[in-house]
């Protein structure tokens, strides 16, 4: 099904805990965070965008289509789902499908893709997300784009809780281990950059694909 699902990075969040600033151009291993992201994430689907606000140009060495919130004042990941479902239906009518994962989660499964369909599939719903041993995940799911005036609707009635509007229409889970590490450990403060450092150092790497910082500084 990667053929037929787009992936969104959410990295339109506030990064208080980080200080402000955009966490996925925060460093890991020397590389921007949104480089692993990218490097994990790219190869399951047919395209990624980004979910940012403000000036797009920041993300411009990635190359990739920048889609802000159309919900205003920050109203958190539900909003960059629904933006980029909007793009997708806009300019990738072809792609039923979309997979958000968020933008400051460097360890995703190289099969996060593959289970959530085939999860979503067995139970029979329209949507799925992710859980690591019993703790849910609900930023890293799958959306059909199909739901998305739906959700339009319950963002713009107030609604901010992902798992809340998932659980109304129906909500399968993959589940990973959380060992030997979280496939969904989220970089939220300093620390958590330098203990997914070490997890990287110990094996837990993707398979190198060049970052920006690379093809800079390789021309």
């Amino acid at each position: 099904m990667h053929n037929q699902t787009l992936a969104v990075v959410l990295a339109g969040g506030l990064a208080r805990r980080m200080g402000g600033g955009d966490k996925p151009l925060r460093l890991l291993a020397g590389r921007p965070l949104l480089d692993h992201v990218l490097e994990r994430l790219t190869p399951q689907v047919a395209e990624v965008v980004l979910n940012a606000n403000g000036d797009p140009g920041r993300f411009a060495a990635w190359g990739l289509p920048v889609v802000a919130d159309s919900i205003p004042d920050y109203a958190g990941p539900l909003a960059g789902v629904l933006a980029a479902l909007d793009w997708a239906a806009a300019h990738r009518p072809q792609l039923p499908w979309l997979v958000s994962a968020a933008g400051d989660c460097p360890l995703l499964p190289p099969n996060l893709v593959a289970r959530l369909h085939a999860a979503r599939a067995a139970a029979g719903t329209p949507l799925a997300c992710v859980a690591s041993d019993a703790q849910t995940h609900p930023p890293v799911g799958l959306w059909p784009v199909s739901l998305r005036e739906e959700l339009r609707a319950a963002l713009l009635a107030g609604e901010r809780r992902i798992d809340r509007w998932t659980a109304r229409h129906g909500c399968a889970t993959a589940t990973w281990p959380a060992q030997p590490y979280d496939p969904f450990f989220n970089a939220n403060a300093p620390e958590d950059l330098a203990a997914a450092e070490e997890i990287l150092a110990s094996g837990g790497a993707a398979p190198h694909m060049p970052s920006v910082f690379d093809l800079r500084e390789s021309r």
